[in-house]
């Protein structure tokens, strides 16, 4: 039998983001709901032991650290395991910003899981929506809307946490996964003279941060910051090699509003400053300048490969 705590929350809803149920489980050997539906989102989360989840005719074996997504109407299936059977902690919610939530965080219907180090951050936020459960009935109309904003807060929180630390699995999205990647460096390089981070990016393609790091690393064997720095400074030597504009010109060129960081940049890839580098590349064709070239020439060409 199944130990469950939890709260649904009834009456009129309405707004962007809010919560209408949440819980606690700790299940018993091979407890399972469905196959059936959920009429708004859900997201459970697993604090310990395993268990299996099935959905868009695909099964997950999921352990501690793992959640997974249920879109509305979808049917879904999930089963505790029969030896360690897992312990949960679940939000449900809806409104007119719930779709666009689940896709920034990259949850959807092929990839509905995703893994993340913050359990007691996500079950304290789920234990706090508990505690703040009166509708206003017994506490008056004021602790009711405090209790109702506390809930739809530590919604939020819990959504945020997700998108902050979650890996998601992908299963059968390497197109999409590709299609982030291409889009994230279409935008650094159209970019990389404005001072822009990696959060503008990540917003950019509307996926979170941890994610597009993720992606990167299995496209381009480096993560997203380092490609912007070392296209930044691709394009910073071509400039001190092909103009005569001064290093100060050349770091706001390339996106550093501060020279001191572009020389340091500069230094840690070239291992020579930028004057001394347009010193060395005005020396002529040397074996040494023809180099250099050729180092930037391969990777605008990665860029280019990448792009189409």
């Amino acid at each position: 039998m199944e130990k469950a705590y939890e709260l649904e929350f009834f009456g009129e809803k309405k707004g962007s983001l809010f919560l209408n149920c949440c819980g606690i489980s700790r299940t018993e050997p091979f407890h399972s709901f469905g196959p059936a539906i959920k009429p708004h989102y859900v997201i459970h989360f697993v604090l310990n032991g395993n268990g299996r989840f099935s959905i868009g005719g695909k099964e997950y074996f999921l352990e501690q650290g793992c959640g997974f997504f249920i879109p509305p109407e979808e049917l879904v299936f999930y089963q505790a395991d029969g030896e360690n059977p897992w312990t949960y902690v679940w939000v449900g919610f809806n409104g007119g910003m719930a779709g666009d939530v689940i896709e920034s965080i990259g949850l959807s219907l092929t990839n509905p899981v995703f893994r993340s180090d913050k359990d007691q951050e996500l079950s304290q936020a789920v234990i706090d929506m508990m505690e703040h459960n009166k509708s206003g009935m017994d506490g008056g109309i004021a602790s009711g809307i405090a209790n109702d904003l506390r809930r739809n807060g530590q919604l939020h929180l819990f959504l945020s946490l997700i998108a902050e630390s979650a890996y998601i699995e992908e299963k059968g999205g390497e197109d999409k996964a590709g299609h982030y990647v291409r889009r994230a460096v279409e935008f650094m390089v159209n970019n990389y003279c404005n001072p822009i981070k990696i959060t503008d990016v990540a917003d950019y393609v509307c996926i979170n941060r941890s994610y597009l790091y993720t992606l990167f690393r299995r496209a381009m064997d480096m993560s997203p910051q380092k490609f912007l720095s070392t296209f930044r400074i691709t394009k910073a030597a071509e400039l001190l090699q092909m103009t005569d504009l001064s290093v100060e010109s050349v770091a706001l060129s390339c996106g550093y509003s501060d020279p001191l960081v572009f020389a340091k940049s500069f230094r840690q890839m070239k291992k020579m400053s930028p004057s001394s580098y347009r010193r060395e590349m005005q020396k002529g064709e040397t074996r040494k300048s023809r180099e250099y070239l050729r180092q930037i020439e391969d990777f605008i060409n990665q860029v280019n490969q990448i792009n189409s």
